[in-house]
């Protein structure tokens, strides 16, 4: 059993809890899938994955940071400070090693940074002050709602979704 000694151990396993759940969804995804897109507007099945990747590079870069503030740059900007090389994952392989690397490295600036670092406040994208832990949570609220459209992309191409799976025992 797992002892939780902080807000910031808990944060932490949410994160590695979501992003088990993205590589348990990408894992089931056959390559020749990954270009799936749902609408002509919408992401396709890697895209989705890549952002993830990017926004919570961003994330743990930007919140530990010691002068971190979200409105810094544009979204853009940050994509390029923090997502450099990720536009390159194109194979299921190159995206899950991608997934489980920056996962690490994300876990290991944060845990640096520590639980104080964590409590201070920063500017979130919407110019309002938040501690850098509630926003931590918005970042996992993130993963999770994008590992929710690979569960959707996965039943719209005819497979049961990984945690619907580990649910049923299917």
């Amino acid at each position: 059993m797992t002892v939780l000694r902080s807000l910031l151990d808990e944060a932490l396993e949410a994160w590695a809890y979501a992003r088990a759940g993205v590589i348990d969804e990408l894992r089931a995804f056959p390559d020749k899938t990954l270009g799936f897109r749902p609408a002509d507007e919408a992401r396709t099945a890697a895209e989705v994955v890549r952002h993830i990747i990017e926004s919570n590079l961003m994330m743990s870069g930007e919140l530990s940071r010691a002068n971190g503030d979200f409105q810094r740059k544009s979204f853009e900007g940050f994509l390029q400070e923090y997502g450099r090389g990720i536009a390159a994952h194109r194979t299921k392989k190159q995206l899950l090693e991608a997934l489980r690397r920056t996962h690490r490295e994300g876990d290991a600036k944060i845990r640096h940074a520590g639980e104080l670092h964590m409590l201070q406040l920063i500017r979130r994208f919407d110019g309002e002050m938040g501690t850098r832990l509630a926003w931590m949570h918005h970042g996992i609220a993130h993963e999770e709602y994008h590992r929710g459209q690979l569960a959707t992309y996965a039943r719209l191409t005819g497979r049961v979704p990984a945690l619907t799976k580990r649910i049923t025992g299917g």
